[in-house]
């Protein structure tokens, strides 16, 4: 499958639903190998045969547990990032920082699900590693976008280097070895913003 390529989906039932909210659960507080399918199914109070008939594999499951993640994160981003439009480029992407201060805070206080996932599965031929590096591309080039607004001739360094300082606080909030990672990575990426729009360069930052 290649990167671009939506995996495969399978339609939610009110029992695959269950089976979907456990798993999430269960993957993201424990690990995705550490969870079988037993109990997922036992959480879900639907049967194996039930499980298997919906999903076909565990393997699937994590692409749905994993791929949903992504539809709400992108979701949550693009209202803040419309919310801030009008504000420019720099604004909105100090923007995608703080939303994912608040993602964090609300979804992910052991970290980034897809930096966790990555962890665990590193076989490019798993159903649910397009969908990790493919969040993480898609995140890449919002940031170049958004970075090209900004400073064209430089938006790939300069978005590679945002892309870095998310990725950093996102693992350091997981962690927990930084008070305010996220802080910390808006005042770089501030610095930055700042360094690329200055005189001869674009508009300065308000």
């Amino acid at each position: 499958m290649g990167p671009e390529e939506k995996p495969h989906r399978v339609r939610m039932t009110p029992g695959a639903r269950r089976v979907l909210a456990a798993a999430e659960r269960l993957f993201y507080e424990h690990g995705i190998h550490a969870v079988g399918v037993d109990l997922v199914a036992a959480e879900a109070g639907v049967t194996k045969k039930t499980l298997y008939d919906r999903f076909g594999s565990k393997e699937q499951i994590v692409v749905e547990y994993l791929a949903g993640r992504d539809e709400r994160w992108r979701e949550l981003l693009a209202g803040r990032l419309e919310a801030v439009a009008e504000q420019g480029p720099a604004a909105r992407i100090l923007e995608v920082f703080e939303a994912s201060r608040t993602w964090a805070g609300e979804y992910g206080r052991k970290g980034c699900s897809m930096i966790n996932a990555h962890a665990e599965i590193s076989d490019p031929a798993h159903p649910a590693y397009p969908v990790i590096t493919g969040q993480k591309r898609w995140m890449l080039g919002l940031f170049t976008r958004l970075a090209g607004e900004i400073d064209a001739a430089g938006a790939e360094r300069l978005a590679r280097t945002l892309m870095l300082l998310h990725e950093g606080a996102l693992v350091s909030y997981g962690l927990g070895v930084l008070p305010d990672p996220f802080g910390q990575a808006l005042g770089q990426a501030r610095e930055l913003l700042e360094n690329a729009a200055a005189p001869g360069r674009g508009a300065p930052l308000e």
